[in-house]
């Protein structure tokens, strides 16, 4: 699978809101973290798996779209940037979260990630 592919992957999971679908893109050892926001980081294929499954378990927005998406290309053949909004609907709002993912992709895995989202829209979702 290619960086591109993985990020479309990515984007897919996160519409269904499906850990597993999210944690299946990741190698054995892949570490996902999270610069803002103060969460920790997940280490690991499983550590994935089980934080996003309580995380999105506990989202009651649901996502309607991933849009604008800019693929970025690195000098690094293995470092892919994706920019993107998500958009939700909770408690009949449309709210958009701007993000940006800094992936490291080898042989079709994530082996890194760096997941930046917009903290004071996050905030505008759970208070919502």
């Amino acid at each position: 699978m290619s960086a591109t592919d993985v990020v479309a992957a990515y984007h897919a999971a996160m519409l269904h809101k499906s850990a597993d679908e999210l944690a299946d893109l990741y190698a054995e050892d892949g570490l996902h973290e999270f610069p803002f926001g103060g969460l920790p980081a997940f280490k690991g294929r499983e550590e994935v798996r089980a934080g996003y499954t309580m995380m999105w378990g506990a989202m009651k927005a649901l996502v309607k779209e991933i849009r604008d998406v800019v693929i970025r290309q690195s000098t690094d053949p293995e470092v892919i940037v994706a920019e993107h909004e998500t958009v939700v609907t909770v408690a009949d709002q449309e709210l958009t979260v701007p993000g940006l993912l800094i992936l490291r992709v080898r042989d079709g895995l994530i082996v890194h990630a760096r997941d930046y989202m917009d903290t004071s829209a996050i905030a505008r979702v759970r208070a919502a």
